[in-house]
């Protein structure tokens, strides 16, 4: 099987929005699309640099007619504390529907803003988000357990995977659950870093693009080891047992920077199909948003 992805167009994504989220940089767009056609976001807003604020991240959800500019609400669905879980920090979310009810997956960050683990919140829509707690714990050996790409196996259970650190690099975990919080089983790691190659050091999960069953492919973010983030894809069999393939150069790459210091990052957030393209978000330098239009040859 020879597969293969190409972008046909790139457009920025901006958010109309006013208050504490206009003087935000944006991380993190889960957009997906709702019944009649319109869209729905839910975005990472961050503090700038020099700013009062001290979180790593508040929520927020919006809508649009065309997918590319959203209308935002006024307050973030999912802030900060005021328990010790998330006192920090809300960041990365992802949602999904359920028998009526909205499970959203997000990164709680402690009080140190150095250490964050897994945590979700439901309600019967996505302004009326109650915190559960924590759906996959960090361990002395997994920390940071974040950026949660779930979906159902064939046989109803919940398959997850996650981001996570281990040795001053992030990679990628996979575990299959019974609930959405679990428990979890692990499972063998789907795939790791290729020495010598633009995704050498550091992964990260990325959006699923489940299209063809057969041949589910994942959009991850990958980085060198001064974490020089690009996005690329990884297919697998049908049911995420073994790669069938894998791109050799990244999908997408950020625009040159004018300074060697400067944030030198893409970082895949999430997916919508349409029709013979899929549209896919990802935001740029932890800034700004796009959205790039990428076709599928096999």
């Amino acid at each position: 099987m020879a597969l293969d992805f190409n972008v046909e167009a790139i457009d920025a994504v901006t958010l109309v929005a006013s208050g504490v989220l206009a003087t935000r940089d944006l991380m993190s767009p889960y957009v997906w699309q709702l019944d009649g056609g319109r869209f729905a976001i839910l975005v990472r807003a961050v503090p700038r640099a020099g700013s009062a604020e001290q979180d790593t991240g508040t929520i927020w959800y919006g809508e649009s007619a065309d997918g590319l500019s959203f209308t935002m609400d006024d307050a973030p669905v999912l802030v900060p504390g005021p328990d010790a879980l998330d006192i920090g920090g809300c960041e990365d979310p992802t949602p999904v529907l359920i028998d009526g009810r909205w499970v959203v997956y997000y990164t709680g960050v402690d009080a140190t803003r150095s250490s964050g683990q897994m945590l979700y919140a439901e309600g019967s829509d996505l302004r009326s988000l109650v915190k559960k707690g924590v759906a996959l714990a960090s361990s002395k050996t997994e920390g940071n357990t974040k950026e949660a790409t779930i979906e159902r196996t064939a046989d109803g259970r919940w398959r997850l995977f996650y981001e996570f650190a281990r040795d001053q690099a992030s990679l990628i975990g996979l575990a299959i659950g019974t609930d959405v919080a679990g428990p979890w089983v692990e499972q063998p790691a789907p795939f790791g870093p290729r020495a010598g190659e633009w995704d050498s050091w550091h992964l990260s999960t990325g959006p699923m693009l489940t299209s063809n069953p057969d041949v589910p492919v994942m959009f991850y973010n990958g980085a060198t080891q001064d974490a020089r983030w690009r996005i690329g894809w990884v297919a697998f069999d049908r049911d995420c047992t073994a790669v069938v393939d894998r791109c050799i150069e990244p999908l997408i790459v950020p625009p040159p920077q004018l300074e060697r210091a400067a944030a030198d990052i893409a970082f895949a957030a999430s997916v919508v199909e349409a029709g013979d393209c899929s549209h896919l978000y990802y935001s740029l330098a932890d800034r700004t948003l796009e959205r790039a239009v990428v076709r599928r040859f096999t």
